[in-house]
């Protein structure tokens, strides 16, 4: 019998593990003022291999490499190596608060592609909410206001593929193995970076390495922060925790980047945060969604960079288990 929750842990947990994505992200922008998005990426996917590594050691699940759904894991394998290169970038050229804002349209986007692809039905009150929510988007991106600029575009494309990879997870996690889950993206962007790679190299001083690596030892130990507040705590209250990363932007953007939200982003961050956490209340309610395909969303937008919190979630697992 399982001992019983703890929604104080688990969302102290979900805090932590945010703040050192947030981390990880200041790491990412501070790499992209000099070094092209493939060469951070195809780095950091090389020094996120032994830690995955070591992850895997564990998975005790006997069954081979091949995808039981080969096509559905290619476009889950190119979405991911197409939301690591858009949000990478948009980090590297947008401010943090923004980036976030945008990207936090997911749960909206979520929700509207479970329906072509689990069959979702989802109801008025979840329209509504995805309709205010994507109000919200064109507040931060206000067009004609400002300049619709490329990192503005990769955030948008990064947000829907990133929602894509989420809602393919869903539909064929219960068959693959969590192995399948965690190296193909993976060894997708090892190759992809590497053949750009010669295009676009320069030389690395040891400290960028060194960022590199501080990159993928923050995204592994937030993963393994995440596991816990998810055991620790239910889904409906460590979810909304994700929006913690928009107090962060603010700090971390100040800090290091002289960047300051101004109004118009955090009225429009607010109304995608709100619509974002109604849904999951939605789906927490009992008989409200039969697939809830939100709260079942653990990981962040997946770049194929490091590891997926839910896939180390199973591998974690002492006994054998198939994918969630």
């Amino acid at each position: 019998m399982s001992a019983p929750k703890s929604n104080i842990k688990g969302a102290l947990f979900a805090l932590a593990g945010f703040a050192l994505f947030s981390t990880h992200d200041v790491v990412v922008k501070t790499l992209g003022a000099t070094l092209s998005t493939f060469q951070i990426i195809f780095y950091s996917v090389l020094l996120s291999f032994p830690l995955v590594m070591l992850m895997l050691m564990r998975d005790r699940t006997a069954d081979t490499l091949i995808p039981k759904h080969p096509w559905w894991t290619a476009l889950r394998t190119g979405c991911a190596v197409i939301t690591g290169l858009c949000v990478f970038y948009a980090f590297a050229t947008l401010p943090m608060a923004e980036v976030y804002a945008i990207i936090f349209a997911q749960p909206l986007l979520i929700t509207v592609l479970s329906i072509p692809i689990l069959g979702e039905t989802v109801g008025r009150h979840r329209w509504a909410a995805v309709f205010v929510g994507l109000i919200g988007v064109v507040v931060v991106l206000r067009p004609g206001a400002s300049d619709f600029t490329l990192g503005h575009l990769a955030a948008v494309v990064g947000a829907f593929t990133g929602s894509l990879v989420s809602i393919i997870v869903r539909k064929i996690g219960q068959d693959e193995r969590s192995a399948v889950l965690l190296l193909y993206p993976m060894m997708a962007n090892f190759v992809v970076m590497a053949l750009a790679l010669p295009v676009v190299y320069t030389p690395m001083p040891l400290v960028d390495l060194g960022l590199v690596g501080l990159m993928a030892s923050l995204a592994f130990i937030a993963g393994i922060l995440m596991i816990q507040a998810y055991k620790n705590g239910d889904a409906a209250i460590v979810a909304p925790m994700h929006y913690s990363q928009m107090i962060w932007a603010a700090i971390f953007g100040s800090l290091f980047f002289d960047e300051v939200p101004d109004t118009v982003t955090w009225i429009g961050a607010g109304i995608i945060i709100s619509s974002g956490v109604y849904i999951v209340l939605r789906e927490s309610l009992g008989g409200m969604s039969r697939v809830t395909p939100v709260l079942r969303t653990k990981s962040r937008a997946e770049t194929g960079t490091t590891p997926r919190v839910s896939a180390l979630a199973r591998i974690s697992r002492r006994t054998p288990a198939r994918a969630q």
